[in-house]
């Protein structure tokens, strides 16, 4: 019976007990059971579901984040200009020139934007002087830019074409230019499994055992140096 009890107390039985870790901000009938088991595999299924998204966003947006500054040679847009005769008789307004444009161009225009300018008076070099209306109609894609512009009285209409190369077409997609309604909903699911995983990550993250002032002084110091830099770069 000593010999048993002897065995129970000795160092290495003591090393092995303990003294950190449990989840800090799950209550303790939470942290075992259904509810651990629900979280982890939520915590895992999100990581998943966003995988193929998050390294599209996570490059594209390095490479966005360091243009200014670094000068990373990022996407490139090759622009071309025509000028294309308008027929006879010439289209009544802007919405029909869109349609000979695709006509014309041989390309889709449906989801193309249009502007209208009234005609009126400008100031030029100390003089008042009358501008015609004008149209402008954009199409967007991720990897192509149209824009035509035309002025009331004009026998032409101006044609502006941008073709991305594949860093370019990257960056779109992560800015959703020229993008449909789908995209930015798939988008928007993508930004909400991050708030839950960051969510769930802190709660997992937890269990680990280690220094609790030094846990909180990570996560304190970087949400510190983020509002650093963003209020210096709005306040500079």
């Amino acid at each position: 019976m000593t010999t048993s009890q002897h065995t129970l107390d000795t160092p290495a039985s003591h090393a092995r007990k303990k003294t950190n870790g449990g989840y800090l901000f799950l209550p303790r009938r939470l942290s075992r059971g259904a509810f651990l088991k629900w979280l982890r595999r939520t915590h895992a299924w999100l990581g998943l579901w966003g995988a193929a998204l998050g390294l599209l966003f996570g490059f594209t947006g390095i490479l966005l984040n360091h243009r200014d500054i670094l000068k990373i040679p990022i996407g490139r847009m090759r622009q071309t200009e025509i000028q294309l005769a308008l027929p006879e008789p010439r289209p009544a307004d802007a919405r029909a020139m869109a349609v000979w444009l695709g006509q014309s161009l041989r390309i889709d225009t449906a989801r193309a934007r249009i502007k209208q300018e009234p005609a009126k008076e400008v100031i030029w070099q100390n003089q008042t002087l009358q501008q015609p209306a004008s149209w402008n109609i954009t199409l967007r894609s991720p990897s192509r830019l149209l824009s035509a512009e035309y002025w009331e009285g004009n026998a032409f209409v101006s044609v502006k074409q941008g073709n991305a190369n594949l860093l370019q077409t990257l960056n779109n997609l992560h800015m959703g230019t020229g993008m449909g309604m789908g995209w930015v909903l798939l988008v928007d699911t993508l930004a909400g499994a991050l708030l839950l995983l960051s969510m769930t990550g802190i709660l997992l993250w937890t269990r680990l055992h280690g220094p609790r002032l030094a846990a909180a002084g990570l996560g304190l110091g970087s949400l510190s140096l983020s509002l650093f830099f963003a209020l210096t770069a709005i306040n500079g």
